[in-house]
């Protein structure tokens, strides 16, 4: 099943208010249609087609979409909309969407609402106004989008207009991929086709379909719209690039888990309201550790609807925190000294079949040594892939946000390994080993304990926070996601490697078959080599410490501290190997995600250094004339009256020596931001320069200004300070 099963509300509309006693199971997925809605209105032979579409992965049948465009549109009219729209996420991480009205005119010119199954399947948007890294040229600006029917369309409602939303990929003339969405169908079509494969050679028959399923836990800070307006860092990027750590800031331990405080909680009631409607199964909210951060985090669901559905959870977060006064703030890292945010994307594999192999999640354990022999064959292929594809899965979580946080001693280091816990680690090393001897399959599972593991499985492997892939129980919990990312495009590239190395595997299987007759015996020796060549990614200690770094130094394991580095793996001869024999990417569609994300770090970083450059001679420096200026007066003043010595005067020359080394980096900042823009015929030059130098030299201003701040009183000082926006009144 690709969707949670939502039913048609025809009941009057819930009040748009989150104090309604409206049980939610009432209105759950009112401003959604899928399939399952559809069953009642279409015929038969339509609706066969359709699930057949959703269910299997089969190609749209294009001779069903007038049928279906009608039931669209009544249902849509009913629900007094206007307007509809192919909503896609374009390389922005945003979405983006076209609206077009129901309005139409017969042949008698008199108004009509139309909506056409041509208008249902596609649309044409401006494919040069949207990033292409190369894909397209700004005068090549045909582009298409097509629906993509699995995941159910929706009306998103604003004050005073309703608008249907059809999600949908967004393609180039030639088909070239200029999206988000479609390099994840097709990794997910190419990673179902090779595990069927493989379920099928070891004797699981009857698979239709492997599907990944995926929990994106969202973490974000609430603060005051009016701090927010004032500080233009925070308006231009989302973060502060100046703030002096207030006297209190985490250390109570006293936020993770305590009462949200009652504004915030009606501004997440109210988005947890708006998300319900359009069938987002949110399940839990709370506060985080760091003041004014909270999370939310939904059932899993099939991994190109859970994407959309997270786009979802940031755009109505957004949009609903204007309405109570808040700004939600996504960004990674916000303020400096206290927690960052991330988006743990919690990642499985499911079975879709006819027999009793449907529903089966494949990182889960079974009831027969077999079962778990195919438990094991799997976390082989995820073992495989992490350690293979190490430096291109960080690639995928690498944006100037997210470097901030990576490391910090709150989230996942830039190292990427695996933790499997105490249990799995035991037989993981003693398959390995070799300690199960000679003895066929089945007696080395009972051997190794493992051969009805959902006896101990429940709560067998504790959880680890510091690990950045960790196994937390049938799942794997990718933690190391940025939390403004679209989670299209890292779990994309797990996906993928996870499908080649599970290729792998079953050439493995079919090789050592030829001299081996037991298909169990067979498996189990190609796992026993896959967990011997994938030991050094594995760590099961906390990867915070420094001796980790050493540690995964000596294992050979690769540490992209920087974006641009990490970003140089998506281009390696691995990566294009991977990305063009599975048919994700093409050559030109490789380089253009290597090209837009460098090219989005390096105006990120511009963005920032131009920024604080203005912050500093604008607003901080003149703070700082104006503070030293009150002191030399006062200073006269006491000498003047014969005070001996003016205490002001030593302040005066304290804040002077700040001021003027402000001063001087605000300086060099500048000539930074010359030198980089200067470089703008080279990206690669420019954004070694922006990471190195550029950095430096925002971090120098920094801590002067920082040091300022906390010398200078609240009447001179013109930004909010950490303290109003974490602790507000």
């Amino acid at each position: 099943m690709r969707a949670i099963a939502t039913r048609v509300v025809t009941a009057p509309d819930i009040p748009a208010s989150n104090d309604t006693p409206v049980p939610t199971s009432q209105y759950f997925g009112m401003n959604t249609l899928g399939a399952r809605q559809m069953r009642d209105k279409l015929p038969k032979e339509i609706y066969a087609k359709l699930v057949a579409a959703i269910r299997l992965g089969k190609k749209l049948d294009l001779d069903i979409a007038p049928a279906v465009s009608q039931v669209i549109k009544e249902w849509a009219l009913s629900r007094g909309v206007t307007h509809f729209c192919h909503w896609f996420q374009p390389q922005t991480g945003l979405t983006a969407e076209k609206h077009d009205s129901f309005l139409a005119f017969d042949e008698n010119k008199l108004p009509i609402e139309q909506f056409t199954g041509d208008q249902l399947i596609q649309s044409e948007p401006d494919a040069s106004s949207f990033p292409s890294g190369g894909l397209r040229a700004t005068w090549e600006a045909r582009g298409y989008t097509a629906w993509n029917p699995a995941s159910p369309v929706f009306i998103l409602e604003s004050p005073g207009a309703k608008t249907l939303c059809i999600p949908s990929a967004f393609i180039g003339y030639h088909g070239e991929a200029l999206d988000e969405l479609t390099p994840l169908l097709r990794s997910s079509d190419i990673l179902s086709q090779k595990t069927v494969e493989l379920l099928d050679l070891i004797g699981d028959k009857g698979a239709l379909r492997v599907f990944t399923t995926l929990g994106p836990e969202q973490e974000y800070f609430l603060i005051d719209r009016t701090h927010f307006a004032m500080r233009p860092d925070l308006v231009m990027g989302g973060r502060t690039l100046v703030g002096a750590p207030p006297p209190r800031g985490q250390q109570l331990e006293d936020h993770y888990f305590g009462g949200i405080p009652e504004r915030m909680l009606a501004c997440i009631a109210e988005v947890e309201f708006e998300l319900y409607k359009c069938g987002v199964p949110i399940m839990t909210r709370h506060n985080e550790v760091a003041p004014c951060q909270f999370e939310m985090a939904p059932v899993f669901e099939e991994t190109d609807i859970a994407v959309d559905h997270n786009q979802l959870v940031m755009s109505i977060l957004r949009k609903v925190a204007l309405r109570h006064g808040l700004q939600a703030l996504l960004a990674e890292k916000p303020f400096a000294g206290i927690n960052g945010s991330g988006k743990h994307c919690n990642w499985s594999m499911a079975i879709t079949a006819d027999n009793e192999l449907d529903g089966v999640n494949l990182l889960k354990p079974g009831k027969t040594p077999h079962q778990n022999i195919r438990f094991l064959l799997i976390l082989a292929a995820v073992l495989k892939a992490v350690h293979k594809h190490a430096g291109l899965i960080r690639a995928g979580i690498a944006t100037s946000g997210n470097e901030h946080r990576l490391g910090a001693n709150e989230a996942p280091p830039a190292i990427i390994s695996v933790f499997m816990g105490d249990m799995l680690t035991r037989v993981i090393d003693d398959i390995a080993a070799g300690k199960t001897g000679k003895q066929g399959a089945a007696q080395a599972m009972i051997q190794l304990g493992v051969a009805k593991l959902p006896d101990v499985a429940k709560d067998n492997t504790d959880r680890n926070r510091t690990s950045p892939f960790a196994f937390t129980g049938a799942k794997f919990e990718f933690r190391a996601v940025g939390s403004s990312q679209s989670i299209a495009f890292p779990v994309m590239l797990l996906n993928a490697t996870v499908a080649e190395a599970i290729g792998e595997l079953t050439d493995a299987i079919r090789k050592e078959l030829k001299t081996t007759e037991s298909r169990d015996d067979a498996v189990l020796k190609v796992i026993r080599d896959a967990f011997k060549q994938t030991t050094a990614v594995r760590f099961e200690g906390n990867n915070y410490s420094e001796e980790w770094v050493k540690e995964a130094k000596k294992r050979g394991l690769p540490n992209f501290r920087r974006t641009p580095e990490a970003l140089a793996q998506i281009i390696t001869k691995p990566s294009r190997e991977l990305f063009m024999n599975l048919g994700i990417l093409t050559k030109e569609e490789i380089d253009s995600r290597y090209h837009i994300r460098l090219e989005r770090y390096i105006k990120d970083m511009l963005i920032e250094m131009h920024t604080l450059a203005e912050i500093a001679n604008t607003m901080v420096l003149p703070a700082g004339y104006e503070y030293l200026g009150s002191l030399a007066s006062a200073a006269a003043q006491a000498k003047s009256a014969g005070v001996k010595p003016a205490p002001q005067l030593q302040a005066a020359n304290e804040a002077g020596v700040i001021v003027a080394g402000l001063q001087k980096n605000a300086a060099a900042l500048v000539r930074a931001i010359d030198k980089a823009e200067s470089l703008h015929h080279d990206s690669e030059k420019q954004a070694r320069f922006l990471t190195a130098d550029g950095a430096a030299a925002m971090e120098a201003v920094r801590t002067a200004s920082d040091k300022l701040e906390i010398n200078i009183g609240d009447g001179y000082w013109p930004l909010p300070r950490y303290r109003e926006m974490l602790f507000p009144v």
